[in-house]
């Protein structure tokens, strides 16, 4: 992506049409990264892929690109409550606010109310961004709103624009998630049995405050290629008390790390883990195919602890993507693994395929598949936080077929005794509950396993707080990782 911002969002406010090098030479390098990363999110981009690249291109490392980041990503996770506080402020929706300036306001809007940056420093640097990147007539509506802005600390501002009444609209604006969002969250901390109908308020709370909250960097050693501790020597971090091959980065730039350059380890949510940890440890048979599957491999995460663990217990891995693009993520992160099960005698083959089709064309043929399913996200808005404004109600339509599909290719994969892992990053229950028990309801060859003995923390003992089972549910708010959930079941013949 090009470093001038591209064009703003449809509306009757027209951007300026000063010549690029005119407008973007006076920006301030940290706050012009933030306001580049907003507009790639707004033509598609996933912030937390794009965030990088943005930072390597303005040259930001140490406090300017912590502080970029946190501008750029606190932004995106408050957009809901800071187009509220614009609306009042501006005296108009913002929908009649051309986007490349509104972008503009909500990063003022976040200096202003969700960061340490003196009010002074925070309206004079982004009505310099909005003259730089949007022109002066746009410079002087930024200057007039975010002063209004300044009249009232986060607190007042929550007060004023959120809903009378309570409920599930004063929760969306005071925690800035859609309406749809928080009453699908609410639903599944009662479907999968966190809440009750006394306790879902305040667990609700707790959930969305959660989301809000920047998360800390966790990474993990992929088995056979890099240690815990070589991480914690290599960094200032510390070995993550919920899975035994993470470690916890303090503080610092993960890609100054020699293992993670090289591939032997990477960034990773100890959720994401923990569910790989838990398909490797799943008793099966002997007499079975010692291969074993990712369907869903793309971008590589899972697949990298997978596959090391895989050459452990001397079997090979097929990890497949449909997406050509994010199949050659997958080549390049797992470069070093390939090599690393040649030298061991197994293999780890990556493949450009559709899922749905593997258990057709490779029946009875792997032991153990992992079915990490395309789904709404709803459980990493932490990390991703544009999910919760790009995603909508009517997207749950095309994932539910497509997510049972996949779950029935990987149940025809596997081989009589096997086990498939289903984990999707949402809680949803219409993508994790409903899923397992339509398959379940249309296979007699199939039966779930009580996933949650598998479920391990750094010191080998149960992860608490997995609720009844037999599938396990882990929340953000409770288990400091992702809202990933995670069903075992296994082929009997």
């Amino acid at each position: 992506m090009p470093d001038r911002p591209p064009g703003g969002r449809r509306g009757p406010r027209q951007r300026s049409r000063t010549a690029p090098a005119q407008r973007t030479r006076r920006a301030e390098p940290t706050r012009f990264a933030a306001y580049t990363l907003l507009r790639a999110v707004d033509e598609g981009a996933y912030a937390n892929l794009e965030m990088p690249q943005v930072l390597r291109r303005h040259r930001l490392e140490g406090r300017d690109a912590a502080f970029a980041t946190e501008l750029a990503f606190g932004t995106v996770r408050r957009q809901g409550l800071y187009d509220a506080v614009v609306a009042v402020a501006a005296d108009r929706p913002t929908d009649r606010i051309d986007g490349a300036v509104l972008d503009v306001l909500r990063l003022g809007c976040h200096q202003l109310l969700g960061m340490r940056v003196p009010a002074h420093a925070a309206a004079d640097q982004t009505v310099g961004l909005a003259r730089s990147v949007v022109g002066a007539g746009a410079a002087g509506l930024v200057n007039a709103v975010l002063r209004r802005v300044g009249e009232r600390d986060l607190e007042e501002w929550t007060a004023l624009v959120t809903p009378e009444g309570g409920g599930t609209p004063a929760l969306a604006v005071r925690h800035s998630h859609p309406e749809w969002v928080v009453t699908a969250l609410r639903a599944a901390l009662l479907g999968h049995g966190r809440a009750t109908p006394e306790t879902v308020d305040a667990e609700l709370e707790a959930l969305l405050v959660a989301d809000n909250e920047p998360p800390r960097v966790h990474l993990v050693a992929r088995p056979g290629l890099a240690t815990v501790e070589e991480l914690v020597a290599a960094a200032d971090a510390e070995p993550s008390p919920t899975s035994p091959v993470g470690a916890v980065l303090r503080g610092g730039d993960p890609g100054g790390i020699a293992a993670l350059r090289d591939g032997r380890a990477a960034v990773q949510d100890e959720g994401s883990q923990l569910l790989a940890l838990a398909l490797a440890a799943a008793e099966v048979p002997g007499g079975l195919p010692d291969r074993w599957l990712d369907l869903c491999a793309g971008p590589g995460g899972k697949a990298g602890v997978l596959g090391g663990l895989a050459v452990q217990q001397g079997a090979d891995l097929v990890a497949v993507e449909v997406s050509e693009h994010r199949a050659d993520l997958v080549r390049r992160g797992l470069a070093t693994l390939v090599a690393h099960a040649a030298d061991a005698g197994r293999s780890v083959e990556i493949r450009t395929a559709d899922g749905r089709e593997v258990g057709a064309e490779e029946p009875a043929s792997y032991a153990r598949v992992l079915v990490d399913a395309p789904c709404t996200g709803l459980g990493a808005l932490r990390r991703r936080p544009e999910a919760r404004w790009r995603r909508r109600p009517s997207d749950l339509a095309t994932l539910g077929p497509l997510q049972r599909a996949l779950l029935t290719s990987a149940l025809d994969a596997v081989a009589p005794g096997g086990v498939v892992a289903y984990a999707t990053c949402s809680p949803h229950v219409a993508e994790t509950r409903f899923v397992v028990s339509d398959v379940l309801k249309r296979r007699r060859d199939v039966e779930q396993v009580d996933v949650r003995p598998l479920l391990r923390d750094a010191a080998g003992e149960p992860l608490a707080d997995l609720g009844d089972g037999p599938a396990v549910q882990l929340w953000p708010h409770v288990h400091g990782t992702d809202a990933m959930f995670l069903a075992l079941l296994r082929r009997t013949g």
